[in-house]
């Protein structure tokens, strides 16, 4: 039997069920099964580990069926590699901005109305590019790599996460232990 963690890291993060039902896009009835240790499809425990920002094989205490350990493995390093060729082709279209705006910037010098051709690249190439990014760019990233996830999304649920975190810690120290009467 594999035990799972899926309690103790929802109840980390301050969440009830419902809430990680909402987050990871499942079921309530799916996320009282998991926490029972009942099995799940791998495609599932992807989704609540994402929910929970990590990897699938934290939510076990133990994997011992070798099948399972060994499908959480692969879809593990399948999830690496699809996020490395993303970061990496987000990347190159960011440095393909910046080789083309240095060449803008070395060609505005020579023109008498330099300083518009400049600006107007930095500018307003960096608003076309940004819409270019996530009306184009993504989606077709989204599709060719379905189990990565955008820097931009990845960044704000590791600053929820944060956020809640020391939310928590912070209401957490600011109980102050209620006197009981001495009898």
């Amino acid at each position: 039997m594999n035990t799972t963690r899926i309690t103790e890291l929802r109840q980390a993060q301050g969440w009830t069920q419902e809430r990680l039902a909402n987050e990871s896009g499942v079921g309530l009835r799916t996320v009282q099964r998991l926490e029972a240790g009942q099995d799940a499809s791998l495609e599932t425990l992807s989704l609540v580990a994402d929910a929970l920002q990590v990897p699938v094989r934290d939510l076990f205490a133990a994997i011992e069926d070798d099948a399972l350990s060994s499908r959480v493995d692969s879809l593990q390093q399948r999830t690496d590699d699809q996020q490395a060729s993303r970061d990496r082709i987000t990347k190159a279209w960011r440095w393909l901005y910046v080789g083309i705006g240095i060449v803008c910037t070395l060609l505005s010098f020579t023109f008498p109305y330099g300083l518009v051709l400049f600006l107007s690249y930095w500018v307003g190439g960096y608003v076309i590019l940004s819409a270019l990014r996530r009306i184009v760019l993504e989606p077709q990233l989204d599709t060719r790599f379905p189990l990565s996830k955008e820097t931009r999304t990845r960044r704000a649920k590791r600053r929820a996460a944060a956020s809640a975190v020391a939310a928590a810690s912070d209401s957490g120290s600011d109980q102050v232990p209620s006197a009981s009467p001495v009898q």
